[in-house]
């Protein structure tokens, strides 16, 4: 579901868009963004940024980032 890219040099990480349909917010139940930069996906309905960590999705809210300006 997670496809890391190899033969590259950089830890970018592509999430497949059919994870992303499925995968909610566990605190508001709300779409999350995919931000390939900083490695997260974000929920605007909480403010907070989930981080992805060695191709896993961390949906836990006490591993979240809040955002600025929330």
């Amino acid at each position: 579901m997670v496809d890391t890219n190899a033969g590259t040099n950089t830890n970018t990480v592509q999430v497949d868009p059919k994870l992303l349909e499925i995968l909610v917010c566990p605190l508001t139940k709300g779409p999350l963004d995919y931000d390939p930069a900083a490695q997260e996906l974000i929920s605007k309905q909480a403010g907070l940024a989930y981080p992805i960590r060695d191709g896993i999705p961390i949906m836990l809210a006490d591993e979240a980032r809040q955002l600025d300006g929330t």
